[in-house]
């Protein structure tokens, strides 16, 4: 096992952490100031540490500072911050910094050592999750419109050239260019991507270019853009047809001459990088609706990919439905279920708005809430169930399988067109119909059995889309780590 780095310039802090962490068997190794932590972490190669505790405040450089240049070498190490109360302001800092977690000092040794397995944990996660990324097939697909894709990738192998690649959200724009990297001959350097539809707009320009220290409120250090991050190897902008007017001029300018300047520089930065960018949307009505400028679009247009959309390569859904759910049962430790041939002629005939995304979601659910190591046509989420276009009757066999399905006991009851209410979901009804029932029978605690019932779902749900990974499934539900932490403990989850 890789040791556990703890960086504090107080020698007493240090001994009790060390002397935990042995208690424990686990390694360690300790350093009294982040210059000694970043010596180390460059000599130190794949053999680095598996979690990083380091107090904030030590000469020769603060802790926030380290979790910086620490973040831009290694995005995926845990890093802990030990603060003192006086510094709580600091620790927000740090989590805005990329930080697992803060230990407030003076600190209960026993929850310091329940903290850093948890991150210890969170780290071994993230290792196997990448292993398995790593293993798996770049692309699966053997429809004619996939092998078009496939052939392109091929003769764009050798090349630098700039690549626009087009196609539905879900369609995997972001796994061609992973291949077009991987293939290039770029591939021995960094592959980056950036969502510039999923980061505010002010916050945009800094994420792209990096920002000088000082620059503005909060740049309490040099940080280095995306295009730095991908020096020598690609960059990849997804969504790029959301990208702000005023930015597309930076963009133009880099992809243009090959220099930037980071916020509140004046130093060009020399850009090193291929630039290969996606959008779902038709960039030439954007730009005939003044939303996206022309120049750039033919700047970004030199080699255009079209991505087909999964309805339109509906001979691949068998062979991506069971790739998914032996990978959803890899990644969750559990035994692989099977599809039956009714399921997956039922899921051939999804159309799947989703796409591939959306398969790859369904079968972690299947991996989660199927009853049963073969999964029938009845166990399909019900959105894939109700996509028939038929309408089931509230006391139809359809309709109690669909409730059934939803993890609910009664079928749709659509009682809010009784008080002319709006019209509900189905789920929606099934909830309603299951409370009525535990209300007649007297029961006490509706509020606790159906509220539990509900969060389980939902944080399952999310384990299962994000592979396990709880800080992510928190972000995706809009929560705290804590609080997903504190209820998956509170439901019995742990086990599951």
């Amino acid at each position: 096992m890789k040791p556990i780095w703890i960086v504090d310039d107080d020698p007493s802090i240090r001994f009790v952490l060390e002397k935990a962490l042995l208690r424990e068997e686990l390694p360690t190794r300790s350093f009294t100031h982040a210059g000694e932590v970043l010596q180390a972490l460059e000599g130190a190669g794949e053999a680095g540490p598996q979690i990083l505790i380091s107090d904030i405040r030590m000469p020769g450089g603060s802790g926030l500072e380290l979790l910086a240049k620490v973040k831009e070498k290694r995005p995926g190490l845990p890093v802990i911050v030990m603060t003192a109360f006086s510094d709580l302001d600091s620790a927000v800092a740090a989590f805005q910094g990329g930080a697992f977690e803060y230990l407030p000092k003076p600190f209960d040794v026993p929850h310091a050592v329940e903290l850093i397995r948890r991150a210890v944990q969170e780290s071994q996660r993230e290792q196997v999750a990448e292993e398995r990324m790593q293993q798996a097939p770049e692309m699966l697909g053997q429809a004619p419109a996939m092998q078009d894709v496939f052939r392109a990738i091929g003769r764009l192998s050798q090349s630098n050239v700039t690549v626009l690649v087009t196609g539905e959200s879900g369609s995997g724009k972001e796994l061609v260019a992973r291949a077009l990297h991987r293939h290039s001959p770029r591939a021995d350097g960094p592959f980056v991507a950036i969502n510039t539809a999923a980061i505010p707009k002010d916050l945009l320009e800094s994420e792209l270019f990096g920002h000088e220290r000082g620059a503005f409120t909060g740049a309490q250090a040099l940080r280095r853009g995306r295009f730095e991050q991908a020096e020598g190897g690609t960059l990849f902008l997804d969504e790029i047809g959301d990208m702000p007017f005023d930015l597309q001029t930076r963009l133009l300018r880099v992809l243009s001459d090959g220099h930037f300047y980071r916020v509140g520089g004046h130093s060009p930065v020399k850009a090193n990088v291929r630039v290969i960018a996606a959008t779902h949307q038709d960039l030439e009505q954007r730009v005939r609706d003044g939303a996206f400028r022309e120049d750039l679009f033919h700047r970004l247009n030199v080699i255009r990919l079209r991505l087909p959309a999964l309805r339109e390569r509906r001979e691949d859904i068998p062979m991506l439905a069971r790739h998914f759910l032996q990978q959803s049962a890899q990644q969750l430790g559990v035994e692989p279920k099977r599809f039956s041939d009714a399921a997956l002629a039922r899921l051939s005939a999804f159309a799947f708005p989703g796409n591939v995304r959306q398969m790859e979601n369904i079968c972690h659910w299947l991996t989660v809430m199927a009853p049963a190591q073969l999964i029938e046509a009845k166990d399909l989420p019900p959105e894939v169930i109700g996509a028939t276009g038929e309408v089931a009757l509230p006391d139809s066999p359809q309709a109690q399988q669909a409730g059934e399905t939803a993890g609910l006991a009664q079928p749709f009851a659509p009682a809010a067109a009784d008080t002319g209410g709006p019209s509900l979901q189905p789920w929606e009804g099934s909830l309603e119909a299951e409370a009525r029932e535990l209300l007649a029978a007297g029961h006490a605690d509706v509020w606790d059995r159906l509220t539990r019932r509900f969060e389980s779902r939902l944080i399952l749900t999310a384990l299962a889309f994000t592979r396990g990974r709880r800080i992510e499934a928190a972000q995706k539900l809009g929560i705290g780590r804590n609080t997903i932490t504190r209820k998956i403990q509170e439901l019995g989850l742990d086990d599951n």
